[in-house]
């Protein structure tokens, strides 16, 4: 649906109204800069571009301008953000809006003008009259979190988008180092597709793309459970050199062996990968991630590392070892557990 919006867009097939809503902000963003780019040329902007807040001005101010015929350019495109009249959340807002003028403009758009309502709520109140005839009348954008194969769409039209293309085990990779955050995946992508001609493939990823601290101790858990301890110490030895302090490191490396746990007991009792997900409110990708790892610990031995972690907390705060000698320790312990 949303590659679909898109595609459309740079086809500059537009719908007279949108509706944007939901919790993911880069993909609004993303939809909102498209229409901005495909719609009016920089020229036209001056004249033909407004954005408004509608818990600060009137719905019926934005739908008088809606009406205003474009200057020096064929089409109008305004920006509603903030439509609280949506939600059954009460907004502090003290604007007063004539929703009768906007059921009106709805049942009836003028055809040079597209009006685009960025609502960032996860929910809008379905049982209005309001929302109901604005999600028939518009085209319609969900911006809620990717599953795992939303986000492979996404990155090979992002990689499009770059005159390249990605293979899956490049794809595989980036998603494995770099996570499932929209933000630092774009940036990577274009970055990666500077260096690559026509394919993104593995080998580049691994040479180019950057790693967040909690991807970087995803590596080193996997380095340790695959008996790899000479590449797991190179890892905790470049995050020192990167100031990464022993205390965040123990941090995150007990959240992942937390995760693990939680993985194991949850599919001990049955859960599929998605049900684990919702549950954990986690990202899918990083459940089956997850779910690999566990797969080699029996339930003994994660209960014996929850342990471990636990004791390298107290040491950090009480022991006179140095905090970067306790994690080494402790990496050692899992590695012949």
């Amino acid at each position: 649906m949303m590659i679909d919006i898109w595609k459309n867009i740079e086809r500059k097939q537009f719908s007279p109204i949108y509706l944007l809503y939901g919790m993911e902000s880069f993909l609004i963003n993303e939809t909102k800069q498209k229409l901005l780019k495909n719609m009016l040329t920089e020229e036209e902007l001056d004249f033909n571009f407004a954005s408004y807040d509608l818990e600060e001005v009137p719905i019926e101010v934005a739908i008088e301008d809606a009406e205003t015929l474009p200057f020096m350019g064929e089409k109008r495109l305004i920006f509603l953000h903030n439509p609280f009249f949506l939600t059954s959340e009460k907004s502090k807002s003290k604007v007063e809006h004539d929703i009768s003028k906007l059921e009106a403009y709805l049942q009836e758009p003028v055809p040079y003008s597209t009006i685009v309502f960025v609502a960032p709520y996860e929910k809008l109140d379905e049982r209005k009259k309001i929302t109901k005839l604005l999600k028939r009348s518009a085209e319609v954008f969900e911006a809620k979190k990717l599953s795992e194969q939303e986000i492979k769409t996404w990155i090979r039209h992002r990689a499009g988008a770059n005159q390249v293309e990605i293979n899956d085990d490049a794809m595989e990779m980036l998603l494995t180092l770099s996570g499932t955050n929209l933000m630092m995946l774009a940036s990577e992508i274009d970055k990666l597709s500077l260096y690559s001609e026509d394919v993104i493939d593995k080998h580049t990823v691994e040479i180019l793309a950057s790693k967040s601290l909690e991807q970087n101790i995803f590596s080193l858990v996997d380095k340790v459970i695959n008996r790899n301890m000479e590449e797991a110490l190179r890892i905790y030895y470049d995050l020192l050199k990167q100031n990464e302090e022993p205390i965040k490191i123990l941090s995150i490396l007990a959240g992942q062996f937390r995760l693990l746990y939680q993985t194991n007991e949850l599919m001990r009792r049955g859960y599929g990968q998605q049900q684990i997900a919702n549950f954990l409110k986690i990202h899918p990708f990083r459940i089956k991630l997850a779910a690999g790892q566990a797969k080699m610990f029996s339930e003994e031995e994660l209960n014996k590392i929850m342990m471990w972690l636990a004791d390298a907390d107290y040491q950090m705060k009480t022991s006179a070892l140095t905090k970067s000698m306790i994690i080494e320790m402790l990496l050692f312990k899992i590695h012949g557990s």
